[in-house]
């Protein structure tokens, strides 16, 4: 299709107007607000174009202002879950209350995993005795399962604890949490014990898994 030249004046004035019209609009946001606006309609353009890609994500150490969220959001998730009761929070506050109290740089150590900049998963490698590493509070925010956030979490956990010297890992766990004991099968974890108790609620089953690290 070609323009004649009194269409081409017509198309340039309408192209004109429609630029003024969105620099209007655009005005009064403020350049993080137009950064979003333009982000948003890249990835409409890239969905509907068949070119989005799935997100990724990384992993960085636990800076201060991420330890309330690992406490909320344990008690939000594992609440709706799970049905467990505000005891399960109060006990993940006294983990994160001994980590920071106790921690070695040497001998502990915690991950973040954020997806576009949001946390989306944590874990924690804590000292149990001199030779063996404690694996703790994994989690996996559910808009964020089926990435293998919960298995990078817990094979970073892992090259910690080797290279820090421990000879064996260890996590408690309990037998409902079906999707993490499949991670920590996949990382070569071997369940040891069983035992029946009550806790946050409910009638449960702990299990203890162990990971030989010498080999």
């Amino acid at each position: 299709i070609r323009l004649t030249p009194k269409g081409l004046l017509a198309f340039e004035d309408l192209d004109r107007r429609a630029t003024a019209e969105v620099a209007e609009q655009l005005a009064p946001l403020s350049d993080a607000e137009q950064a979003r606006l333009f982000g948003a309609m890249e990835a409409i353009g890239e969905i509907l174009g068949g070119t989005h890609t799935a997100p990724s994500f990384v992993l960085r150490p636990l800076g201060p202002s991420d330890f309330g969220w690992v406490v909320s959001k344990h008690g939000e998730l594992y609440s709706r879950e799970y049905g467990w009761d505000e005891n399960f929070e109060a006990l993940v506050a006294r983990i994160i209350a001994d980590y920071i109290e106790r921690r070695n740089p040497k001998r502990d150590a915690a991950w973040i995993a954020e997806v576009d900049g949001r946390r989306v998963g944590c874990v924690f490698c804590v000292e149990k005795e001199p030779t063996v590493a404690q694996l703790r509070l994994l989690l996996v925010d559910p808009k964020a399962r089926g990435m293998g956030i919960g298995a990078r979490l817990v094979e970073e956990c892992i090259r910690f604890a080797t290279a820090a010297g421990y000879e064996r890992m260890m996590l408690w766990t309990n037998d409902i949490l079906t999707a993490a004991r499949r991670i920590y099968e996949g990382a070569g974890f071997a369940l040891t014990k069983e035992e029946p108790h009550h806790s946050f609620g409910h009638d449960l089953v702990s299990q203890d898994w162990w990971l030989d690290l010498r080999g």
